[in-house]
């Protein structure tokens, strides 16, 4: 990088990216959207590449652009901790919070934590997305990305850090239950083996879903059939109760719904494994206001129970 770049450039390059348009960032840096593009040009003259390819419609980045942005941004971040701290001794803790969090989870709750975080913190916003799938998009404008897992997460730049598991179980709608296994009640049904669920349907999430499930001192994962994938934890309970198959749910679904009328447990000898919440963040750096929202957040993690 050209010596002579200027911090207040990469600044307003990395809040640009964040913002998604020169509209959004020229209002934020409450500056002409035209001398933001001039000093964006300016920027990219210095190092020689360019860095956003922008359209009428929208900017994408470069691949130029994405690696500075990626390395500028925690040293931006840096910088702004300063001023942070500065507010944070007047109790005035600023700015925006970009989070990421699993499709239906603990909407009410979590909304509730954000609320009462937003009451205390009135001059910082925060944006929330909600993603689809086993894992969220590893996008740099989030400043947290909270993911549900049963295994290892996959290798990243990201750094992990696990907050809470749940434990899981395997529903079974009562008339399904009566159709495969007629001459059994509750009483006189001894467990189950887990090989018992490849001559059931089963409800997904994903195609080709494996079960993990706990036995003595290691895990064993089978990979079961079904006609019905559904990203939707509610869905696939919804399908449970329709008699479609047998699905693994964290408890805390079939509590919050309050629907666990027609279910039962399907009784087995190696239970599921847990479901555990993992939050992820870019650097051990991270920025004071996000930092405070993750301990608030971590502070109130007993209402998601």
């Amino acid at each position: 990088m050209n010596t002579m770049t200027n911090i207040d450039d990469l600044r307003l390059f990395v809040i640009l990216v964040e913002e998604g348009s020169f509209t959004a960032a020229a209002n934020k840096l409450h500056m002409a959207k035209s001398k933001l593009s001039r000093r964006l040009v300016q920027l990219e003259k210095q190092l020689g590449c360019e860095l956003l390819i922008r359209t009428t419609r929208n900017q994408q980045l470069t691949e130029s652009g994405r690696l500075l942005f990626c390395e500028s941004r925690q040293h931006i971040e840096a910088l702004s901790q300063v001023e942070e701290t500065l507010a944070l001794s007047q109790n005035q803790l600023q700015g925006h919070i970009n989070i990421s969090l699993p499709l239906e989870f603990f909407n009410r709750a979590i909304s509730q934590i954000i609320a009462d975080f937003l009451q205390l913190h009135p001059k910082i916003a925060i944006t929330c997305h909600h993603y689809s799938g086993s894992l969220p998009v590893f996008d740099p404008h989030y400043d947290l990305s909270f993911v549900l897992h049963e295994q290892t997460l996959p290798a990243s730049n990201w750094i992990a850090r696990e907050l809470a598991s749940f434990p899981q179980a395997i529903y079974i709608a009562r008339q399904y239950f009566n159709q495969h296994f007629p001459s059994k009640n509750d009483t006189e049904m001894q467990a189950l083996t887990i090989e018992t669920l490849s001559a059931l349907d089963c409800v997904l999430a994903e195609h080709n879903e494996p079960w993990f499930f706990r036995q003595a001192e290691s895990e064993q994962v089978i990979y079961v059939k079904g006609r019905a994938v559904l990203s939707s934890p509610e869905m696939r309970l919804q399908a449970c109760q329709q008699g479609l198959g047998v699905c693994k749910l964290p408890e805390y679904v079939i509590n919050s719904q309050n629907q666990n009328q027609n279910i039962k447990v399907l009784n087995l000898t190696s239970p599921p494994v847990a479901q555990r919440l993992s939050v992820l963040y870019q650097s051990r750096s991270i920025a004071m206001k996000t930092r405070s929202f993750l301990d608030f957040f971590q502070s109130r993690i007993g209402q998601l129970l």
